[in-house]
């Protein structure tokens, strides 16, 4: 995980603890720090916010030339990673489910994304994450567009033994999410966890489908999935659905194949949202929460 982008941030630091730190030859390395980060799928405008960093504390990693100035190097980038990953990890998603509970309402969670992020799975997921937390979950098969969605989703919600609502291929995905909402409130149910259908910003008939899904519901989080793989894709649908949207949180899936690891960072930082769960591995367990310091040591050591 995030291999090229750490031993592509080693090299350059290796090169900074040897150089003096001032003109020319500093802003030299600075600008091959953030193509490091570029081409490990980190956003422009985030690798230059890193890039301030250093370049605004250099007087204090220029200390002595006996002194390893590596390691400070390697303090102001993982300071500047943190301060963009600072609200991520689950605890936001979390505070919001037990708050309904309390209120004796069901919580209603939207997931958007498009076709092949994992999103269907990534459902499943949590699903099995919240039941282990102590909660009850219904799933509403609300991506009535897509053949096979609905079977593949029922799958899912049978092997980790959770309640599917459904209607036909070709309904009103929005009347979908209104009755499995209204079957969690008439049966006690803490958890509803919201389908939708996989679509592109140039699918108008979908993205309204899908601001009517979340007009209708009215949902206390809408969680945008995402493949780490895609790199900048990633981003760009990231600000895609953000459009269109509320988005209150992010999961990326396949993160443990994720060699680049700046989608991460670079999603944190421009949408301005936590990322909440990583996908690492296809078993129903195989979701963790974002933990900031985790994912930065990762990166910087």
């Amino acid at each position: 995980m995030f291999e090229k982008l750490k031993s592509g941030i080693g090299a350059v630091v290796d090169k900074i603890s040897k150089t003096d730190l001032a003109g020319e030859e500093l802003d030299k390395l600075l600008q091959e720090l953030k193509i490091t980060f570029a081409e490990n799928d980190v956003a422009y405008p985030v690798a230059e916010r890193i890039c301030e960093a250093i370049k605004e504390k250099a007087g204090d990693i220029q200390v002595s030339r006996l002194v390893d100035r590596r390691k400070p190097t390697m303090t102001i980038i993982r300071e500047a990673l943190l301060d963009m990953l600072k609200d991520s990890g689950d605890a936001s998603f979390f505070r919001v489910i037990e708050s309904r509970k309390q209120a004796h309402e069901p919580a209603v969670v939207v997931f958007v994304g498009i076709n092949g992020t994992g999103k269907t799975t990534t459902i499943a997921k949590v699903a099995q994450l919240l039941q282990k937390h102590g909660y009850t979950v219904v799933i509403a098969c609300a991506d009535t567009f897509r053949t096979g969605s609905i079977e593949q989703l029922e799958e899912h919600a049978r092997r980790v033994g959770v309640k599917t609502i459904k209607h036909t291929y070709g309904a009103d995905a929005a009347a979908v999410a209104f009755d499995s909402i209204n079957h969690a409130r008439a049966n006690g149910i803490n958890v509803v966890l919201i389908d939708t259908a996989g679509r592109m910003q140039t699918k108008r008939n979908l993205l309204e489908e899908m601001k009517k899904i979340v007009r209708v519901s009215s949902p206390d989080f809408v969680m945008l999935v995402v493949d780490s793989l895609t790199g900048n894709d990633a981003l760009e649908q990231g600000k895609s659905f953000s459009q269109s949207v509320r988005i209150d949180g992010i999961t990326l899936t396949k993160l443990d194949a994720d060699a680049k690891g700046g989608s991460a960072i670079s999603l944190a930082a421009e949408i301005g949202k936590p990322v909440v769960f990583a996908g690492t591995g296809q078993a129903y367990e195989d979701l963790i929460s974002f933990d900031p310091n985790t994912i930065v040591d990762k990166i910087v050591g």
